[in-house]
């Protein structure tokens, strides 16, 4: 009779509940702003009211004379900072004013309501500039950068896409438009500074996508070896891609510690992440697409216009997906950009992607209605056999099978008759979903104990996704030992280095040298004899070398998405009552964190195509809805019940662990299906999002 252990079981692909979840509910996790150092001050920034100038005067008096305040700094004494990359990080150095809400001073005092009380007390004078705010598509500064966010390179043509399109005997030239979009995570951006001028060293706990990048950009603002510099983001309250940089916020945390001796926390009000943490720009689309009768494509051509600030150029790469997605053989791709007074956008989820496959999965089935062909068979008519632009073979590629899975799934033959119920009109609507593979260099350290237990270090981000979970589960398997034999750490730039928690590679970056660390620490203690050291076994892992070397292969996430919606002919009102997403993202590691995910991105989706919106403002240069009051993210009431399906995709060019990242795919395709929907369920065609009711009842007539 064999009396050897059972091996436990699989970690991977287990519906695993998240390790930090009790410390979360019940207050023990602490966020940046959570961490009570003794002595303990609060810092306020003072935004500049004017869309354009140069401050003139700033007088403080009325502020230092408050009780409890410390210190206003201004342009005049701030610290100066030193070399950095990032312009919109250089704050309180000059006195121009490149967009309202730019940073002109700081208060400094006992308690936040007391800092809030001093900002509001300090006087600016300002000298006003002409200022230009307003995107369109003629604009006079408009130009053609040389790449696009990601390294893209903002102009790509194969063949003459005019010509062929001209030639075909289906053609149709739409225009879209997408709002500015803004994050808005749960958490706003927070830090705490604590600058130890005996020791020379400073350690910054920040609501940080990656704090490795935050702690090599202070070391270089203020001059300090980067291992001088200690930054902590163990818990962060989302992201959404606006904290992927450092932003002002740790910067005048910074300041404040150093010029008062004592720590600062600076929590951003939530009234002021729209115009210092980016944004999604503004895209306007003009996609043609010409196709013979039979729904083959013979001409593609994406042209997008989108905003920049003056401060530091950022370019939303929307037209890329089209180079993914449609066998066709002319493919034209481009970008212009116009840099105006305003806010510098940068990362929202899926930046790109997001609003590109929007106009693209639009114009798809505007196509459709054109030929008379079910725009599920429009898109598998189409399916190419490399990549389209690149040539590139696809590492995998199951988007026909989402396709049809999610048909099935969605009964979609059945719901193509659009149908009336009393004042509301009821149809359904498909888009297509990609997202790029990315994976990025990391290191992670695995130490085995004397205990039988195994400690992991890397330095990743957990934003609340359930990455360290998902970490653990992977080191369970390598170590081939049960989940509760494993503790991670994470958070800490101390850590072995982990790339930023972006593009959907953190669990493919972080993850990789995970597993590589796991796997060589099993092998060296198959070599050794004798009990574990005191001290333990410890064995680092870098794949700097492996996640650096060009695949051949075009690496890409792909999914479908399937809506139901209800436009209501009295109100406007548009509301979703189904959504479906089946999705082929590599392999699924955690089924539980995985739907979560998914069914996230869908809801943000969602809120892109009926609620969300900024208005820039002309006449005074900023962002009109800066609250949750005004800016209306989904509520609960706004959310169906979401089905969320994928397939078991092996691909075997990816990574250790066969994921293809999962944060961004599920908001892609969501606002077309609904927008598709609602042209389905009316026979009108909004092509400006949001399908707000005012919108609505126009279309309607």
């Amino acid at each position: 009779m064999d009396s050897s252990p059972a091996a436990p079981a699989p970690s991977l692909g287990s519906p695993t509940t998240r390790l930090e979840g009790r410390e979360k509910v019940t207050g023990r996790a602490r966020y940046a702003a959570e961490y009570a150092l003794p002595d303990r001050a609060y810092a306020w920034p003072v935004p500049a009211t004017v869309p354009r100038g140069r401050v003139t005067a700033v007088d403080t008096a009325g502020a230092l004379a408050l009780p409890g305040v410390l210190a206003v700094l201004t342009p005049s004494d701030a610290p100066r900072l030193g070399a950095c990359d990032d312009p919109t990080l250089r704050v309180l150095q000059d006195l121009e004013v490149p967009h309202r809400g730019w940073y002109v001073a700081l208060a400094v005092a006992e308690t936040p309501e007391a800092a809030r009380a001093a900002a509001a007390a300090v006087r600016v004078r300002y000298a006003d500039e002409p200022h230009d705010c307003v995107l369109h598509t003629g604009h006079p500064a408009a130009y053609t950068p040389e790449q696009a966010n990601g390294g893209y390179p903002a102009h790509r043509e194969k063949g003459d896409a005019a010509a062929a399109f001209a030639a075909a005997p289906v053609r149709v030239d739409c225009a879209y438009s997408v709002p500015p979009l803004h994050n808005h995570p749960m958490e706003p951006h927070a830090a705490t500074a604590h600058w130890d001028a005996d020791a020379g060293t400073l350690t910054v706990y920040d609501s940080s996508q990656g704090s490795g990048l935050v702690r090599s950009t202070l070391a270089d603002l203020f001059d300090l070896p980067a291992d001088r510099v200690t930054v902590v983001s163990e818990h962060v309250g989302g992201a959404f891609g606006c904290k992927g940089t450092p932003r002002p916020h740790v910067v005048l945390a910074v300041m404040a510690a150093r010029h008062t001796g004592r720590p600062v926390t600076l929590a951003l009000p939530r009234r002021h992440l729209a115009a210092v943490v980016g944004h999604r720009a503004p895209t306007l689309h003009r996609v043609r697409l010409g196709a013979r009768t039979d729904g083959t494509l013979t001409a593609l051509a994406h042209e997008v216009t989108t905003h920049t600030s003056r401060v530091r150029e950022f370019v939303e790469q929307a037209a890329v997906p089209a180079r993914v997605m449609y066998a066709a053989p002319d493919l034209l791709t481009t970008h212009r950009v116009v840099p105006l007074d305003v806010p510098t956008p940068s990362w929202m989820r899926a930046p790109g992607e997001c609003p590109g496959m929007y106009a693209l999965e639009s114009a798809m089935d505007e196509l459709a209605c054109a030929l008379g062909i079910d725009p599920v068979e429009l898109r598998v008519r189409n399916e190419p056999d490399a990549e389209p632009d690149s040539g590139h073979p696809f590492s995998s590629r199951h988007l026909v099978e989402c396709l049809r899975e999610g048909a099935a799934r969605f009964d979609w033959a059945a719901h193509r008759t659009p149908r009336r119920d009393g004042p509301l009109l009821i149809g359904t609507g498909v888009a297509s979903a990609t997202y790029p593979v990315y994976v990025a260099p990391s290191s992670a350290r695995a130490h085995a104990l004397p205990d039988g237990t195994y400690l992991v270090q890397t330095n990743a981000t957990d934003l609340g996704t359930g990455a360290r979970t998902v970490l653990a589960q992977i080191a369970a398997d390598a170590l081939g030992v049960a989940l509760d034999r494993v503790t991670v750490e994470i958070g800490h730039s101390a850590l072995p280095q982990g790339a930023v928690a972006g593009g959907s590679a953190g669990t493919a970056s972080w993850g990789w040298a995970v597993h590589d660390a796991c796997t060589s620490l099993l092998a060296l203690l198959a070599r050794r004899s004798g009990p574990i050291p005191e001290a333990g076994v410890s064995v680092p892992a870098d794949t700097t070398a492996s996640a650096k070397q060009k695949s051949p292969y075009a690496r890409h996430a792909f999914g479908a998405h399937f809506a139901q919606v209800q436009a209501d002919t009295v109100t406007g009102e548009v509301r979703v009552r189904r959504l479906l997403g089946v999705f082929a993202a590599g392999r699924i590691l955690n089924p539980l964190t995985a739907r979560s995910q998914f069914v996230g991105g869908m809801v943000m989706g969602l809120g892109m195509a009926l609620t969300e919106h900024s208005t820039m403002d002309p006449a005074f240069g900023d962002f009109a809805e800066n609250d949750l009051a005004s800016y209306h993210v989904p509520a609960h009431a706004d959310v169906p019940d979401i089905e969320v399906h994928w397939l078991d995709e092996h691909d075997k060019h990816l990574n250790p662990v066969g994921g293809k990242g999962i944060g961004e795919i599920g908001i892609v395709g969501t606002a077309a299906a609904i927008g598709n929907a609602f042209h389905h369920a009316t026979g009108r065609r909004i092509r400006e999002l949001p399908l707000t009711p005012d919108r609505v009842l126009a279309a309607l007539g």
